[in-house]
């Protein structure tokens, strides 16, 4: 369906020779010779894009864009400006305009910039569309008090204010786009956009021309111009997901354009500088990839300037019931599905099944159990047979010190069940790495009573 476009200027040889050069683009173009008129239109049906001029009769075109960035925020404006105006047009960028162009009207600086912010709107639509997929697959922050999501944190807090390009790796569905999300919201570039390409999704013979865009006609298809993935994250974050995955004819590419920062669209001549951080993501053992030559070794020393690996879910056990309490939460509140809760002999069979999906299969397994026992208790009875049955992660781990020695010398009853309600209370403490909220859970104790105990007790909690 081709995108619509409204002309907003008084004077008619300006609408007349935009609509022109648009409708040769394949444009539907409406137009309106008044602001006023302008927002009226809008209400009635939204284009996909709004040129405006800014000297308008009555409403000036500086009013109707704060109007139209009041009521449809996502909507791109680009302001057209005369000789002398420059400053006017600056200042309506900051007020939120996609970017202006001048007259008298330059043929190719119109179609770069009416498909540029075609391209911007229709980026923002799916980055919607992804952060909506991504809340509702994985949390949408890295969940867990485990000493490996805590020093994880702590580095991302460290290499984000950076520039520095990072590497991150791990298996499937460990949430290796939720760590690159954080390294861009903690970031200088955290107002410009973040743009994710996942390698492994493309076509090889289309990837060119999502990455660095094309020109109209330069290949069977082409039938407009349009602006690549590193054009649009100029100044921001460029997130190439999956780069294990791309064929070494672009790999020899990506790394030319990494290094120089500049490119030229398929079929262009014209080169475009870009600014961009990038961050990138595989599942690949990269190391084993450039021996069997499947990856280009100078990429991959290029984009491992700052390493992360994300550990799997089995390496952090700790984090399993927090992660299944954010997943109830966050299901609840979507679908509107009854809370239900897991005995701590569920959450033990739980805990050391060795989850081979990792965070992105613990999140599918609680929307079933949702669905199944929804305002109920779940327990090991309850679990699926291909986790009830699984063999188990042996762990070992030098906390767990149960069962606890008896107490010595002569004593009652009660005191002998209050030391071994210290001894158990603080050894489960240290198994849970200090979490108190963790620690109440698998005791099925109320956090209020447990810190009572803790206190009584004199066991320290961070």
């Amino acid at each position: 369906m081709a995108a619509k476009i409204l002309i907003v200027d008084d004077e008619d040889g300006i609408r007349y020779s935009l609509r022109g050069i648009l409708e040769d683009e394949n444009y539907l173009v409406q137009e309106s010779e008044t602001g006023e008129k302008a927002l009226e239109m809008l209400e009635e049906e939204l284009p996909d894009i709004v040129f405006l001029d800014i000297w308008l009769p009555g409403m000036d075109g500086l009013n109707v864009l704060e109007r139209i960035k009041k009521e449809w925020e996502g909507l791109p404006v680009v302001m057209i400006s005369g000789h002398g105006n420059i400053e006017t047009a600056v200042s309506a960028i900051k007020k939120g305009a996609f970017d202006f162009i001048e007259k008298p009207l330059s043929l190719e600086k119109v179609v770069i910039t009416a498909d540029k912010a075609l391209e911007f709107s229709r980026l923002q639509t799916e980055n919607k569309a992804l952060r909506t997929r991504i809340e509702s697959e994985q949390p949408a922050r890295l969940t867990g008090e485990s000493e490996t999501i805590s020093s994880m944190r702590e580095v991302i807090g460290q290499v984000a204010p950076t520039d520095a390009w990072v590497l991150i790796t791990g298996e499937n569905g460990t949430g290796k786009e939720i760590v690159a999300r954080s390294i861009h919201s903690m970031s200088r570039r955290k107002d410009k956009p973040l743009v994710a390409v996942n390698c492994a999704a493309i076509p090889e013979e289309l990837i060119e021309s999502e990455l660095f865009g094309h020109e109209k006609g330069s290949f069977t298809g082409a039938e407009k111009a349009q602006v690549g993935k590193f054009e649009l994250a100029d100044n921001g974050t460029l997130f190439l997901d999956e780069i294990g995955d791309m064929s070494l004819k672009t790999q020899a590419k990506i790394l030319r354009i990494l290094q120089e920062q500049r490119f030229e669209r398929v079929g262009g001549r014209k080169t475009v500088n870009v600014n961009v951080r990038v961050i990138a993501a595989t599942n690949k053992d990269l190391p084993q990839e450039i021996k069997d030559g499947n990856f280009r070794e100078d990429l991959y020393y290029r984009l491992k300037v700052f390493p992360l690996e994300v550990p799997p879910l089995r390496d952090r056990s700790g984090d399993i019931p927090l992660l299944i309490n954010e997943f109830i939460e966050r299901l609840v509140r979507r679908h509107g599905f009854k809370k239900l809760n897991f005995t701590p002999e569920a959450l033990r069979v739980l805990q050391n099944y060795p989850w081979p999906g990792n965070v992105r299969e613990l999140k599918n397994f609680v929307e079933r159990m949702l669905i199944m026992f929804g305002g109920k208790s779940v327990g090991p009875d309850k679990l699926p047979p291909e986790i009830a049955n699984a063999p188990q992660i042996e762990r070992h781990d030098s906390q767990e010190q149960l069962p606890l020695p008896l107490p010595e010398g002569q004593v009652d009853f009660k005191q002998a069940r209050a030391e071994f309600e210290a001894q158990f209370l603080e050894a489960k403490l240290k198994e849970f790495e200090g979490s108190v909220s963790k620690l109440a859970e698998a005791v099925g104790l109320e956090r209020s009573s447990l810190y009572r105990k803790l206190k009584a007790y004199n066991i320290q909690t961070d």
